[in-house]
């Protein structure tokens, strides 16, 4: 039901002149859905992700980034890395 209301609400909101036309707006839109939208429900990967296996190694990586970043703010904020823009803020 999501996949067809987002298509109503992508697709049909353009006037399309000649049947080729609109299917080829729909081929463009299934490829999107398919290929480049992030979905929920699918723990934020796309549905050909998942169907290529591709998903577990993605989710991986972005834990490994997320604990990357964490550790980098929790030092940043305790002081113990400076920052280029911390030391531009500084008045002398």
């Amino acid at each position: 039901q999501r996949y067809h209301r987002s298509m109503k609400n992508i697709v049909l909101l353009d006037n399309y002149y000649t049947p080729e036309a609109l299917r080829s707006e729909i081929a463009a839109f299934v490829s999107y859905y398919n290929n480049h939208r992030y979905h929920e429900a699918l723990d934020n990967v796309t549905p050909a992700d998942v169907y290529f296996g591709r998903a577990a190694e993605i989710l991986e990586r972005r834990k490994r980034i997320k604990k990357t970043t964490m550790k980098l703010r929790r030092a940043q904020n305790c002081g113990k890395v400076k920052t280029r823009k911390s030391n531009e803020n500084r008045v002398s």
